[in-house]
């Protein structure tokens, strides 16, 4: 071995320590200074992190500055899963995250994709460092509400979405661009290699037509991935972007090599590769463009939650009504607020009475009949009456405004999946630049004459090999047709981490109202006394309520005319409010409410009050009816399971799938719901902003938990869930929270969604599979390990072959899934019907 033999493998040697320690090695820590009492640190966002390890000290309000220098979905948000913050990062502007470092530790922040990722450090500095010792209370860490002058959320928002517009423009051109530039020389490679030179023209063959067409495919098609690749590389990691960059730099450098100087190569070796350049970019940016349709409507749920507030208050000061706008409402005012208006703020009732929709809230059909001292939440609509109110919470401390937190925290906390193809690069890219390194020091050293041409040939054909384009599109493409077969099934799945997340699911809480029911009340039975009639009775009882606004009578008088009934005209119309209505029907005075209304007329309800008694066990909401002064029945209305419910939650114990039933309403209506749909466990009476901690509290035992609701309510526990199922008859922001909707709004869809998942799964696998074996067969053969005993080294050309085999299989792989069709149900059970009975 000569000393330039020795030197080229001295520098191999050194080469690969310093990939080493450039990939793994220490790495540079950004200190917060202070200034007036905060520590602040400014991070750059631009492919990466800068600085990617941060440290602050305990108990000290700290802010970081990022100071993001690009576009793009991946880097639009920064989260801090332990400490719920999630800040939306506008392209080219600085946007601070302020919180309270109140416990010592590392605690990890990533993009919104997952694709980058930095570390915190909080180290300690006594119980509470200066915070303590100055005697200030130090807040659990979170995000702080933005200063007057900051971007209000819905700007941010709006921002965001905007953000996300352009990007889908852009990328739409760039695979545009591609796919016309690559499809010539595509089909001229492969025309060539199937049929022989006679079947393309010459010139396009040609190395410098096919140059001219595939470099802006190159260089503007690919521009996000290079300038992303290499932005990583230059952050030392790796990720899918820096593996694709690294591969088809490769593959075009040679090729250009070889069309611009191909008398240093070797004749046999003297082949281009820069179809394999556009078909891997093309398609890398056509799944890019297809995921970033399918997240368009990320922010959606937090806009159509701030669109939920009333905009103005009408405020009595001094005697006098004054409209003024709702931020100006301060606690203690009173507020009036007419019927058909939605109430301003949270506050209690002072004066009036009135029903009040709270099912925007609370997910509950019938509206809550409000008195002097209830408390109204702010956002709900005040229905027929007038009230007088008095704020008791305005601004952030509105039921509205936590629940928009908790959307927020609950996607924050929210950690993306860790791909195994993401985790294999951070060791693949430097695994493969040495070995390529490495091939090049020993055929140089050791190798037959021209031993430089050898080597060259030898790690550029590792590079090529190693390209991963079957690894990138081992997942997208499979998650491309399922969620295409979910689609034809009535499931959208928002993201393809919900999809592989389903497959692990062994508890799903399902809410009752809309989801396991059908969400508004329905006449189910009617028990008359002596002397009375089923229809006569309805009849008379739909009368008397035809003019009343409350969603029993409205369930009363559509079984009415369901049946073929014509309600009578009625007179002497009266609401007594909270008990019934009175009213003249067909010249015959009827009562039609509660047991009071009749029994303060001096009517009998003993016996109507027991079935009443009976109907309320069983969940339903039971009505009481006199007729001319003697009870005429009892009519139960209740909001009925779907007739698929108990089908559907049967096929989830099936999938080994533990079920939960979760809802506002009393304990002895839910009961008896779930007796109906085979759930035992119950989780009843909670409040909306009580139900994400009740998913988190389930999770925290070790259970990967699915949330299936519809109702605003619903939102901040879709979130906290591992995956979200929205039912897409229900709100809109139900359906933007959560990762996958149900546009069917049955119960039937989850079990589909998880079967869907499962097999997507295994589908994902083999395609790993496929993509892996190639390069674990390959990069070792194009290294040249058994050119010593058997004479086979592999070239470029080879090398390129393999890689279009791997993503064939991929491709070829994952269209089985076109094959999958959702398993039909077996017969549900019948849900409650109405029926009639007559008293002895």
């Amino acid at each position: 071995m000569g000393i330039a033999e020795i030197v080229v493998v001295a520098a191999a040697v050194a080469l690969i320590a310093a990939l080493g320690r450039f990939f793994f090695g220490p790495r540079r820590v950004g200190t917060a200074r202070m200034e007036d009492g905060v520590q602040r640190i400014e991070i750059t966002v631009r492919g990466g992190y800068s600085p990617d390890l941060v440290r602050v000290r305990q108990g000290v309000p700290a802010e970081l500055v990022f100071d993001r220098r690009e576009s793009g979905e991946c880097t639009n948000r920064v989260l801090f899963p332990d400490l719920r913050i999630n800040a939306l990062l506008p392209a080219y502007a600085r946007t601070t995250v302020r919180f309270h470092p109140a416990d010592a530790g590392t605690f990890a922040f990533a993009c919104g994709m997952n694709m980058i990722r930095g570390t915190l450090q909080v180290e300690p500095d006594g119980p509470y460092g200066e915070a303590a010792a100055a005697g200030r209370p130090v807040p659990a860490a979170g995000a702080e509400r933005p200063p007057p002058g900051e971007a209000s959320a819905a700007e941010a928002e709006a921002a965001d979405a905007a953000e996300r517009r352009a990007e889908i423009r852009d990328l739409a051109r760039r695979v545009a661009v591609g796919a016309v530039l690559t499809l010539p020389v595509l089909f001229a490679v492969m025309a060539h290699e199937l049929f022989g030179a006679g079947w393309v023209p010459g010139w396009m063959l040609n190395h410098w037509v096919q140059l001219a067409l595939i470099t802006p495919v190159m260089f503007y098609t690919g521009w996000p991935v290079h300038e992303t690749g290499w932005l990583t590389l230059r952050h030392r990691g790796a990720d899918m972007n820096s593996l694709i960059t690294l591969g088809t730099s490769a593959a075009y450098g040679y090729s250009l090599l070889v069309t611009l100087a191909p008398r240093l190569l070797p004749e046999e070796v003297r082949e281009v590769y820069f179809e394999a350049v556009g078909v891997i970019l093309t398609l890398i940016l056509l799944g890019r463009l297809l995921e970033a349709r399918a997240k368009a409507g990320t922010g959606e749920a937090i806009r159509a939650l701030l669109g939920l507030q009333a905009r103005t208050a009408r405020v009595v000061r001094d005697g006098a009504e004054a409209e003024i706008p709702v931020e100006d409402v301060v606690v203690g005012d009173e507020i009036a607020i007419r019927p058909g208006e939605k109430i301003p703020v949270d506050s209690h009732v002072v004066a009036g009475s009135s029903a009040v929709d709270e099912s925007m809230v609370t997910g509950e059909p019938m509206p809550v009949t409000k008195r002097a001292g209830d408390t109204v939440i702010g956002a709900t609509v005040n229905t027929t009456g007038s009230l007088r109110v008095r704020a008791s919470k305005v601004g952030a401390d509105t039921m509205l405004a936590q629940i928009i937190r908790l959307v927020q925290q609950a996607q924050a906390s929210k950690a993306p999946i860790q791909r195994l193809a993401d985790a294999v690069s951070a060791y693949f890219v430097p695994a493969v630049i040495a070995i390529a390194v490495a091939a090049f020091a020993v055929w140089y050293a050791v190798g037959p004459t021209p031993a430089l041409t050898l080597a060259l040939v030898s790690a550029v054909a590792v590079l090529i090999i190693a390209c991963p384009c079957a690894l990138g599109l081992a997942t997208p493409l499979s998650v491309m047709v399922a969620t295409g077969k979910g689609a034809r099934a009535g499931i959208l799945i928002r993201s393809a981490e919900a999809l592989e997340t389903a497959h692990k699911l062994d508890t799903v809480v399902l809410d009752k109202t809309g989801t396991v029911t059908a969400g508004k009340p329905e006449l189910t039975d009617v028990h008359t006394a002596d002397g009375f009639t089923a229809d006569g009775l309805l009849a008379l009882v739909a009368g008397a309520e035809a003019d009343s606004e409350h969603p029993l009578a409205g369930a009363i008088v559509a079984a009415a005319r369901g049946r073929g009934l014509t309600p009578a005209s009625a007179t002497a119309f009266d609401s007594v409010t909270g008990l019934g209505v009175r009213a003249t029907v067909d010249g015959r005075p009827v009562l039609v409410g509660t047991a009071r209304l009749l029994g303060d007329t001096g009517i009998d309800t003993a016996q109507l009050t027991t079935v009443a008694e009976e109907f309320a066990a069983q969940g339903k909401t039971a009505v009481l009816a006199a007729v001319e002064g003697r009870p005429a029945g009892v009519l139960a209305v209740a909001d009925t399971v779907k007739q698929d419910s108990a089908a559907a939650i049967g096929a989830l114990r099936r999938l080994g799938i533990d079920t939960v039933i979760i809802t506002g309403d009393n304990a002895r209506t839910a009961k008896a719901v779930a007796a109906q749909v085979g759930v035992e466990r119950v989780l009843a009476e909670v409040l909306p902003r009580h139900k994400a901690d009740e998913i988190r509290r389930l999770q925290r035992e070790g259970r990967v938990v699915g949330m299936v609701g519809d109702g605003i309510n619903d939102a901040p526990a879709l979130a906290a869930a591992d995956v979200g199922l929205a039912i897409g008859t229900g709100t809109d922001v139900a359906i933007e929270a959560a990762d996958i909707t149900l546009i069917s709004g049955s119960l039937s869809g989850v079990a589909t969604a998880v079967r869907l998942s499962r097999a997507t799964m295994r589908n994902i696998r083999q395609n790993l599979f496929f993509a892996l074996v190639y390069n674990a067969v390959g990069i070792p053969l194009a290294a040249g390990v058994l050119y010593p005993l058997l004479g086979i080294r592999l070239s470029p050309m080879i090398a390129a072959a393999a890689m279009a085999l791997s993503s064939l299989s991929v491709v070829a792989n994952a269209s089985r899934l076109r094959r999958w069709r959702p398993a039909p149900l077996p017969p549900a059970e019948s849900a409650t019907r109405p029926s009639t009975a007559s008293a002895p």
